[in-house]
């Protein structure tokens, strides 16, 4: 079971700034931890002020102790970390096609994954009972207890599935407090009004109050985003992330997340990003944005063709603007498409950029659920000061 809200979590020393940069350390330190003479190099924070803030976060279950770790001088050093079961997050991909909802601890580990089939064309109503229904499954509302021996819940229906060793969910002790939920879908849409826009294809969304009336619902707080930019804020706050990157979405859409100086490009009106409605074909075929010869359309239609490595040189020819214009660390590739055949795209993306002579390197974001986990981190990142 997991409780709503922010249950024992501390809220005000979760809004301290000082706490924030602790817990993000605690967070990048990962299991091996890390000592509080580091904590007080690394923040410029006085020891005294260390030890303040880590025995509150102690106190309040966010931290433990990791073990010690040998001194130069002197006894060894108390090494903590981050107690990521102290707080959850759900994470909900809203696609045109499917819905996907996943619940994660504070280090953004997947616990608990569910998908079903979703047509973002329904409308809001019967759209947004789907996503209702959908996490209060996910957290065992609803008189849907976790079922099983050990409390354990095994792979539902209709494609559903739950995280964890021989796909079930591990038990765990008491409540669990829930932070918020994260919601990612289709652009464009404006992140802080929590609406979305004319998304494309599916005008009827535009100006709906999804953030609020899922909130109204679920009786917790609730972020929206764009898809792209979620998964690029998930993907930032990896730790070794590069600081500057764009990750290039292709799956029943196209567009893309930015993120630089290590934070997620929006825009003054939360359109950047808006890679897939860019022309590169003037007299082209029309898409549904209005426009022609976007690339959206012209690579979709390559993969409705099966012709994947045209599809791959399309993509490239986005990536490669990006690259001129932002000169970026790093191209990310990701969505279905891209992970349907990985190395076809990363190839001919990469073709691509070498053949205009841009050295900027090419990966592929290989974690299916890129999009809901950083949903997850939408409602995870104020935590940790990012």
């Amino acid at each position: 079971m997991y409780a709503k809200g922010l249950g024992g979590v501390n809220v005000p020393a979760l809004r301290s700034h000082n706490a924030a940069l602790v817990l993000d350390l605690l967070r990048t330190a990962g299991e091996s931890g890390i000592s509080r003479l580091e904590l007080a190099e690394r923040t410029g924070l006085t020891p005294q002020a260390v030890s303040k803030i880590t025995a509150r976060l102690r106190t309040e279950g966010l931290a433990a102790e990791a073990g010690h770790r040998a001194s130069t001088g002197g006894k060894p050093r108390t090494v903590l970390r981050l107690e990521p079961s102290a707080g959850h997050a759900v994470g909900v991909h809203l696609d045109r096609d499917e819905l996907t909802t996943l619940l994660t601890d504070l280090a953004g580990t997947v616990v608990t994954l569910r998908r079903r089939p979703v047509n973002l064309g329904a409308g809001a109503g019967p759209v947004l009972d789907a996503v209702t229904e959908e996490v209060r499954a996910l957290l065992g509302e609803g008189g849907r207890e976790p079922a099983g021996e050990g409390g354990r819940e095994p792979l539902g229906e209709g494609g559903r599935e739950s995280a964890g060793e021989g796909g079930r969910e591990p038990a765990g002790p008491g409540p669990r407090p829930v932070l918020g939920v994260g919601v990612a879908m289709p652009g464009p849409l404006d992140h802080r009004a929590g609406m979305p826009g004319r998304v494309t294809g599916f005008p009827s969304w535009d100006g709906y109050p999804v953030r609020d009336e899922l909130a109204r619902r679920l009786g917790l707080p609730v972020v929206l985003d764009k898809d792209t930019n979620a998964a690029a804020l998930g993907l930032a706050l990896r730790p070794g992330a590069p600081g500057s990157f764009a990750y290039v979405h292709l799956g029943t859409g196209l567009g893309a997340g930015l993120v630089l100086g290590g934070a997620p490009l929006r825009g003054a009106r939360t359109g950047a990003g808006e890679l897939g409605h860019q022309a590169v074909q003037l007299d082209g075929p029309p898409c549904d944005c209005g426009g022609r010869g976007c690339l959206e359309v012209l690579c979709l239609a390559a993969v409705a063709r099966g012709e994947l490595p045209g599809a791959a040189r399309i993509l490239g020819a986005g990536a490669a603007n990006l690259v001129r214009l932002l000169d970026i660390d790093q191209v990310l590739l990701g969505g279905r498409v891209v992970l349907g055949a990985p190395e076809v795209f990363a190839d001919g993306v990469r073709e691509v950029l070498a053949r205009l002579g841009l050295p900027t390197p090419v990966a592929v974001a290989s974690a299916p659920q890129a999009v809901a986990v950083g949903a997850a981190w939408l409602v995870l990142a104020p935590i940790f000061g990012q």
